[in-house]
């Protein structure tokens, strides 16, 4: 048991706010991003810089305290909070800086995508993210990171170019190339196992005006548009990056009203190739058929980031299920359309990611992330604001996941994983593949006691 003592010099150490059960602030702070995750840790500590970080896992470790780290709060499964545990908020950590000139930018752990874009759109300069803003750069980097960049420059990890990471004995250490490298190659996939990271540097790249936006089709051309989509993207430039899914459209704009609310097949589109020849290099992905809306056009980078953050808002109920792909056979796209055209709602999808491209660059041993084969990724996401329906919205999500795990690759990227209860440890060390071992004894050096175990847990070797 923590005694009031020991609470009172722990606050005294800290330059941040210390919240407890019972301050004003509480219940406000203690919810993060999945409105079905209610728990209710001891110790929110909304820390300002690396010496409150120290002294939160010193503290955590020292107590034997459960321990989560909220950097966006936007992890699914809620592992930015616990119950009776201690909550490290970075949250008010978050300054960035761009260096324009060595292409690099500096982000501490409680930025967002939103934050990094705008600093870096100043410059003409992005790094791979997700697409949504509001996610956190710490769990999504941690995890891998895909999105509307991916096959021009490979996932978010394979850009960090060095983190500063406070370890669970609660040291403050440098991880990249030349120093740590061993943790560095753990953090580019291996989620939040291994330490704090308090803030990355990423290597940039000329993105300004892109070529996006969305081209919906009738639900009932599904099948075929997806097979077209497949076709097209696994030969396409790597410069096109092209999301295929099955939505709502919502009912605002820029979409017009006779398309409000109707179900649809889609692709979004990022080209960040020279726009002169943007039209020529999508025209076959159009030729499918006449689509029912073409938003295709040149957009600064920011907005097509931001453009799905309304039917992304924090605080509804999340259910996710993905899977990795190396190749989408009829029988997966008949699954993923039969299933899929189930979806509920405007905050409901199916989704899937084209991964051919940028991460194959690398090798699958290069960094924790293994499924450098995987042409695709899909993520199904059920998501509601009644919780009276959700036991079959979580339905529909696993009846869809079924029917297409058979022609997987087995495993998922972890970020879009629930949690053991769920799916199983077996689930993290198939999304790791040849690679679990060593992330095992990885973690066995700088986290032997799996004080960092609130994520998609990697245990310590033996």
């Amino acid at each position: 048991m923590v005694v009031e003592t020991g609470i009172e010099q722990f606050t005294a150490g800290l330059r941040g706010q210390l919240i407890q059960q019972g301050d004003a602030e509480y219940e406000e702070a203690r919810h993060t991003f999945n409105g079905m995750i209610d728990r209710r840790p001891r110790f929110i500590a909304r820390c300002t810089d690396v010496a409150d970080v120290i002294a939160c896992v010193n503290f955590a470790r020292e107590e034997g305290l459960l321990l989560s780290i909220r950097g966006g709060g936007h992890n699914v499964v809620g592992f930015a909070t616990n119950d009776g545990g201690l909550v490290i908020d970075l949250s008010p950590m978050k300054g960035i800086r761009v260096d324009p000139q060595k292409r690099t930018v500096l982000a501490q752990g409680g930025c967002t995508w939103g934050g990094v874009d705008h600093a870096t759109h100043a410059f003409g300069l992005a790094t791979p993210s997700g697409v949504v803003s509001t996610t956190g750069v710490g769990g999504l980097t941690l995890g891998g990171g895909m999105g509307h960049l991916t096959r021009p420059f490979g996932l978010t990890c394979d850009n960090l170019l060095s983190a500063d990471v406070v370890t669970a004995d609660g040291q403050f250490v440098m991880a990249n190339e030349k120093e740590n490298s061993d943790l560095y190659w753990a953090l580019r996939g291996g989620g939040g196992n291994f330490g704090v990271v308090t803030s990355f540097e990423f290597s940039l790249h000329p993105v300004s005006t892109v070529y996006g936006g969305p081209i919906f089709w009738e639900l009932d051309r599904a099948t075929d548009a997806m097979k077209h989509w497949r076709d097209f993207i696994l030969q396409a430039p790597t410069e096109l990056n092209v999301v295929f899914g099955i939505l709502i459209i919502p009912a605002e704009e820029p979409f017009p009203e006779h398309l409000h609310n109707k179900k649809v097949c889609g692709a979004i589109v990022c080209y960040t190739g020279a726009l002169e020849r943007a039209e020529e290099v999508v025209r076959p992905l159009k030729e499918f058929g006449p689509p029912i809306m073409d938003g295709t056009g040149p957009v600064p980078y920011p907005i097509l980031q931001t453009a799905f953050d309304p039917t992304s808002p924090f605080g509804m109920l999340q259910y996710w299920k993905g899977d990795f792909f190396a190749e989408l056979s009829s029988e997966a796209i008949s699954a993923f359309v039969k299933f899929g055209s189930g979806v509920h709602n405007i905050f409901s999808g199916a989704v899937m990611y084209s991964l051919n491209g940028g991460l194959q660059r690398l090798r699958k041993d290069e960094t924790a992330w293994s499924y450098r084969d995987a042409n695709f990724s899909t993520v199904i996401f059920a998501v509601d604001t009644d919780a009276t329906v959700m036991s079959e919205r979580r339905q529909w999500a696993r009846d869809l996941w079924s029917a297409m795990h058979p022609y997987s690759a087995g495993g998922a990227y972890v970020n879009f994983l629930m949690d053991e209860t769920d799916e199983g440890q077996d689930r993290v060390a198939a999304s790791y593949r040849d690679n679990y071992p060593r992330l095992a004894q990885i973690k066995r050096k700088y986290d032997p006691g799996n004080l960092f175990r609130m994520n998609q847990n990697i245990k310590p070797a033996a």
